[in-house]
């Protein structure tokens, strides 16, 4: 049975004290979830190598880099490089994306691959067996804040279904909209890692948050999956 985890995004921090923010998660969760934009995949420019290898210096959680961008393969192994353990993106962006993943998992990382709402699970059947996370976006990808979407949600119980039937092991996230209302839903459906970005910072304890959601996520599972934090 996989634990639930949440992975707090820091395109909801505020900047100006990242490494702050980021320690004052840290204790709570494995993950810290680094969204890369480039202005072109998704209309806004966010962060890049620069902010990657500070957090990586700034703390021992795992960098996990969302890369909303149009050229994964050329800037995917920069960010392994500079220290980020898990990268996903988006295939239809790249012309092997399979070979991608070998490549990235060849340097030591974890690959993940997303789906936007309007795209299928059909879109990624075939790499499904060859990557540890897939990420269901609960939201149109690009910027922070948004509401989160019901209807992603028959999304995620399909690539629940499909990870039974093939016994596969990759991980379901789930991102955008993720608070107090909206995670019992996903977690019913099947994910089982959640990405939170306003929920967290926003909140004046995250820590509290963190567990707050884990125990409604849990509550959702019948209380049969590990917090994890």
């Amino acid at each position: 049975m996989r634990d639930l985890r949440i992975a707090p995004s820091i395109l909801a921090a505020d900047f100006a004290r990242l490494g702050e923010e980021v320690a004052d998660v840290a204790p709570a969760v494995p993950t810290i979830h680094v969204d890369v934009m480039d202005g072109h995949y998704v209309p806004n420019i966010s962060l890049g190598h620069p902010v990657v290898k500070s957090l990586r210096a700034a703390t021992d959680r795992v960098l996990d880099c969302h890369l909303m961008i149009t050229d994964p393969a050329t800037y995917a192994p920069q960010l392994v490089a500079l220290g980020a353990e898990s990268v996903t993106f988006h295939p239809e962006v790249d012309d092997d994306p399979l070979a991608l993943i070998h490549r990235l998992h060849d340097e030591g990382a974890e690959v993940g691959v997303a789906i936007k709402p309007a795209h299928p699970l059909s879109l990624v059947s075939e790499l499904l067996d060859h990557v540890d996370l897939l990420l269901v976006m609960t939201v149109e990808p690009g910027f922070g804040g948004q509401s989160f979407r019901h209807d992603a949600v028959p999304k995620v119980a399909e690539a629940a279904r499909w990870r039974r039937e093939h016994d596969a092991g990759f991980r379901i996230q789930v991102d955008g909209g993720i608070a107090l209302d909206t995670i019992e839903e996903a977690a019913a459906a099947g994910a089982d890692t959640f990405v939170a970005g306003s929920s967290v910072f926003g909140a004046q304890d995250r820590v509290a948050m963190v567990h707050d959601l884990l125990a409604r996520a849990r509550s959702a599972t019948g209380g049969d999956r590990e917090a994890v934090g």
